[in-house]
């Protein structure tokens, strides 16, 4: 599981990439298309790691790359 999380986490930090390096993230979840347990354990390691901030409350919760 360990690399999997690894693997979406790559997928994420592309998706921002090629998005503005934010987005909503819902938008995320769409565009990884990934099994939505996965893909939040996947924003922790990289939020974990400093690549990533969490912004907003619920619906309006963003998702933005740090450079």
């Amino acid at each position: 599981m360990i690399t999997q999380i690894g693997l979406i986490a790559g997928e994420i930090w592309e998706h921002l990439d090629k998005n503005n390096k934010e987005v909503e993230l819902g938008e995320l979840m769409a565009g990884v298309n990934k099994e939505r347990d996965l893909v939040l354990m996947s924003i922790g390691w990289l939020a974990r790691e400093g690549h990533v901030v969490l912004e907003g409350e619920g619906e309006e919760r963003r998702v933005r790359l740090i450079d």
